[in-house]
């Protein structure tokens, strides 16, 4: 198996000790079991290097394992949502989406030809802010797209009621939300698509890849003729499509992973709760915090941290955790409304995703951390927190 541990480093202590070497805990759980190398390998020998039969048997166990009626894989996440816009959404609509997400959930829109109206995100959960989306329906609206973001689920049963209310099509972008659930049903179980990315960092990954679950037969053939050139037969194009499949390999990767993602996902939900019972000791920061109903999956921990605590603010936090040896990352250091890309679309700038962009940064969860790195985690953040205390 390939080394995933960054080289050692030295570093000061924040207190000003002697530098120290250390191999710095890791953010991502990056590289392959010797199980998926073995998969992607018999795949590479068997000479079946385009989609073929392990993407059918990926699309397959993905839907069963997401409560969906239809999967299909895809190149990437970006591509899983401009597959699931297409047939979806119109030129000139006007769709609902987060301030607080990913970019391609809303350059996916405007690439759709539609206009993305950002609205907030939930200060509890950071997910869409529903009752702020419900105040941007207007007569042009026909979607909503939204995150279910760092692995929690959005409110679902609120957006579905919005939904039904306005006579709207919803899209959820669950790309760091692999095997996530909602009231005890799977994610892929609700709204008309959901998508999903199994870029590298994600907690199911294929290097690259993507796919898309719905429970409509119809939606999921446009989808798979959007994939491959519109193509019903050989050389037998109905409609035009793009070149978004996913490769055989990749897939062999993805459900390789899929027999041990529950285990993964267990250690991660276990992950979490040590640091919030960590976290839950040090005034002015904060766990993240799970949506009702929901199960989340900790693809990130975002540790909210409250700026009126500290005399410094969130970038020199973070910067001081990294010299305890702690990689971090900030997930995201602008809203969407933020972003030179969606001037032309922005009227306000939402305050909850503003506030977020400055208190927000993630710590390793990741299912590959021992107690011990836990622990270490917990020690840098209450060490950096006495030491930046206003």
């Amino acid at each position: 198996m390939p080394s995933t541990t960054p080289a050692a480093t030295t570093r000061l202590a924040i207190d000003g000790g002697a530098p120290v070497s250390e191999t710095p805990i890791p953010m991502v759980a990056a590289g392959l079991d010797q199980t998926d190398i073995d998969a992607a390998t018999e795949v590479l020998r068997s000479g079946m290097l385009r989609q073929g039969p392990r993407a059918k048997a990926f699309e397959e166990r993905f839907a069963s394992m997401t409560d969906a009626a239809h999967a299909l894989t895809c190149a990437n996440g970006t591509c899983a949502l401009q597959l699931a816009y297409e047939p979806l959404i119109q030129p000139g609509d006007e769709v609902i989406v987060p301030a607080w997400t990913y970019i391609a959930t809303a350059s996916m829109i405007v690439a759709r030809g539609a206009t993305p109206v950002f609205c907030d995100a939930d200060p509890r959960t950071y997910c869409i802010d529903v009752e702020d989306a419900a105040r941007r329906v207007t007569s042009r609206t026909s979607a909503i797209a939204a995150t279910h973001l760092y692995g929690n689920p959005v409110e679902i049963d609120a957006v579905q009621a919005l939904a039904q209310q306005n006579g709207l099509r919803v899209i959820y972008d669950a790309a760091q939300a692999h095997l996530a659930r909602y009231k005890g049903r799977g994610l892929g179980a609700f709204g008309d698509a959901v998508t999903y990315s199994f870029y590298a960092t994600k907690n199911i990954s294929t290097g690259e890849g993507g796919m898309v679950t719905t429970n409509n037969a119809d939606l999921a053939r446009s989808v798979g003729l959007l994939r491959s050139h519109g193509e019903t037969g050989k050389y037998l194009h109905e409609s035009i499509g793009f070149n978004y499949r996913m490769t055989d390999i990749e897939a062999a990767i993805g459900l390789s992973q899929l027999d041990r993602a529950d285990a993964m996902t267990k250690q991660r939900r276990a992950n979490a709760a040590a640091l919030d019972a960590l976290v839950g000791t040090i005034d002015g920061l904060h766990a993240p915090t799970q949506t009702e109903g929901a199960e989340h999956v900790y693809h990130l921990y975002a540790v909210r941290m409250d700026r009126n605590a500290f005399a410094c603010d969130r970038d020199e936090f973070v910067k001081a955790l990294q010299a305890e040896g702690v990689q971090c990352a900030v997930h995201y250091p602008y809203p969407l409304t933020r972003q030179p890309a969606f001037a032309k679309w922005v009227e306000e700038h939402p305050p909850v995703s503003d506030a977020l962009a400055k208190s927000l940064f993630c710590v390793p969860v990741h299912q590959r951390l021992s107690g011990d790195q836990i622990n270490k985690i917990g020690e840098a953040l209450a060490k950096v927190a006495d030491a930046k205390r206003a």
